[in-house]
């Protein structure tokens, strides 16, 4: 197998046998092959002696360069899951085998991600289910804001965010990414809104990368989300940014999502926070180019949409702020 990107390990069949042979002893493999569609981890999939079918999931190595976020995401993901297995069972997502720092394995759902499945799925039923489950996952709290175990975060909200935008600032000057604005000016913005974000008192537990592709469905119907690893503790509506992937989801009072998730009220304080949470997922896409090795020369439509998008979240935040 190829790698895609520089954090996502090189494996072949051998090589899962052996995580296997680590993870579970008493089980051997029968069949196994790559996964596609991400870009951090490499994962395959592998069919036990038992008859059960496992996912196993690899971080990067450890001379890897990350962004500053992606540090112990492996190790993310097995506690995500674990929380939602003991406090949540309900929730459709994959029930954790073995989990260490450098790799993962999980039950695999079955279905296929909503992403491949296209035209040939009725997707309302689908997200209304994922809305739901979603409300059930934010009814978790965390002790503080931002991401668990000792990584970024804050007691407030608004300082955990500024914080994980300073990281990725940083990350962006490392990395030497262009960006439609100056750091300052983005900054600056954030600070302007410190009251509006400290509005949200309680850190509630946040999925943040439910985008189709990690929606799974057979036969019209959600089995379950994957790729918790970029888990944090924050408000409700950062999840409502990748559930409409470059959409402006106050703006759709049909969305599926919205309706299943149930009681959003998308006044002008909601908005704007959504405003600076589009703002956060489109730098942190335009910023983790470079580290998955695509460039703007070889994506200069990516680039551009993302620049236009980060320019229109930028206006929109440099408005009146809603009290």
């Amino acid at each position: 197998m190829t790698a895609l990107s520089p954090t996502q390990r090189v494996l072949d069949a051998t090589d899962v046998d052996r995580l296997i042979a680590t993870a579970l002893p008493e089980r051997r493999v029968v069949g196994s092959g790559p996964l596609t569609g991400g870009g951090f981890a490499t994962v395959w999939w592998a069919r036990l002696d038992d008859g059960a079918d496992v996912v196993v999931k690899v971080g990067p190595r450890p001379e890897a360069r990350l962004l500053r976020y992606e540090q112990d995401m492996i190790g993310a993901e097995g506690r995500y899951l674990r929380r939602l297995a003991a406090e949540a069972p309900e929730v459709p997502v994959p029930r954790v085998l073995y989990a260490c720092p450098d790799f993962l394995v999980t039950g695999r759902l079955p279905g296929v991600n909503l992403a491949l499945a296209g035209d040939d799925v009725d997707d309302v039923p689908v997200r209304e289910a994922f809305g739901a489950a979603l409300a059930r996952v934010h009814r978790l709290t965390g002790d503080r804001f931002g991401y668990d175990a000792g990584r970024t975060g804050a007691p407030t909200w608004s300082a955990a965010f500024h914080a994980m935008i300073a990281d990725l600032l940083d990350d962006a000057a490392d990395w030497d990414v262009e960006l439609p604005a100056t750091p300052g000016r983005i900054r600056d913005l954030i600070t302007r809104h410190e009251r509006l974000l400290d509005t949200v008192r309680r850190p509630a537990l946040l999925h943040f990368d439910g985008w189709d592709g990690n929606l799974l469905v057979d036969d019209g119907r959600l089995t379950g989300f994957v790729d918790g690893e970029r888990f944090l503790h924050g408000d409700p509506l950062l999840d409502f940014t990748s559930a409409a992937l470059f959409r402006r989801i106050e703006d759709e009072p049909d969305n599926p999502f919205v309706r299943g998730y149930g009681g959003v009220r998308f006044d002008a304080p909601a908005r704007r926070r959504l405003s600076l949470y589009r703002l956060h997922l489109y730098l942190l896409m335009t910023v983790e180019m470079p580290s998955r090795r695509i460039t703007r020369e070889g994506h200069p439509e990516r680039y551009a949409r993302l620049a236009e998008l980060l320019d229109t979240e930028l206006s929109e935040l440099g408005g009146p702020v809603p009290q």
